[in-house]
């Protein structure tokens, strides 16, 4: 791997990787809609509409890797998510497709199965269950990988991300943290892996409450190393006990599986 693509270069989980990435490879082309600052060593500066099919084909020449982040990252009416999260997911499969079969990491989302119950631990084979549009988004991400690996033989790996951010925000987020170097190492693995098909990983750190089982997944070579048990006294200090029957704390989609409907009119 000499070039790697991340769309959604300038969101949050992109500006985290072009740091934490820097120098891992010899070029990180970095591709958004949204500013990208000033060019950097060892960058290369695309922007793109990912709803641009003639845009994403041109990104992606050329490169040997996708990190895919780009697209809507919060729910959203139907028009948003279908074209930022579906075209968009669909134009950079295709593209990857015309282009040679480059492997793909794909940003998918806990909120794909966000309608599970916080006591089911799931697995590999565990059903979606959707809590919002945008965890529709997702699910359809990931079945297009399955389709365009089993008819194509483009590989990938779905990240089912947590919450990725510098420490917890909130107790959920102690069942579903993600650490920054734990996230730069998944994607690591994920290009340097000798063979990964079209497989879906849970991105969360090594937390004390465990959602999700990846052992369907450990030919990958990712074990997280870090920890939110070291936030817990922080975060539980700040915030109020638990309503058990709660919609936010009943099902892991927290907030989203409580949300009504984005197109309702809130009055």
């Amino acid at each position: 791997m000499k070039k790697i693509l991340i769309t959604g270069a300038a969101g949050g989980l992109g500006t985290i990787l072009r740091h934490q990435l820097r120098g891992w490879v010899e070029t990180l082309r970095l591709s958004d809609v949204s500013d990208l600052g000033e060019c950097g060593p060892g960058e290369e500066l695309i922007p793109a509409d990912l709803t641009n099919f003639g845009a994403v084909m041109d990104i992606v020449e050329g490169v040997d890797g996708i990190v895919h982040l780009g697209g809507k990252s919060i729910e959203g009416t139907f028009d948003n998510i279908l074209n930022t999260n579906i075209k968009g997911t669909y134009h950079i499969f295709e593209a990857a497709r015309k282009h040679g079969g480059k492997r793909i990491m794909f940003a998918s989302s806990n909120h794909a199965i966000g309608f599970h119950q916080r006591e089911t631990r799931l697995d590999g084979d565990s059903p979606f269950r959707p809590d919002s549009l945008y965890g529709v988004s997702k699910c359809f991400g990931e079945n297009l990988a399955r389709y365009y690996f089993d008819k194509f033989a483009v590989e990938s790996v779905s990240v089912r991300i947590g919450s990725c951010f510098a420490e917890p925000l909130d107790r959920r987020m102690l069942a579903t943290w993600l650490s920054i170097d734990d996230f730069t190492r998944l994607v690591q693995c994920i290009f340097e892996a000798a063979r990964v098909g079209a497989t879906m990983i849970y991105g969360a750190s090594n937390n004390r409450e465990q959602w999700w089982d990846n052992s369907h997944a450990a030919f990958l070579g990712w074990t997280p190393r870090d920890s939110s048990e070291i936030f817990r006294a922080k975060i539980e200090a700040a915030t109020p006990e638990p309503q058990w029957d709660d919609p936010a704390v009943r099902y892991q989609g927290g907030g989203f599986a409580k949300a009504g409907h984005f197109e309702d009119d809130p009055q």
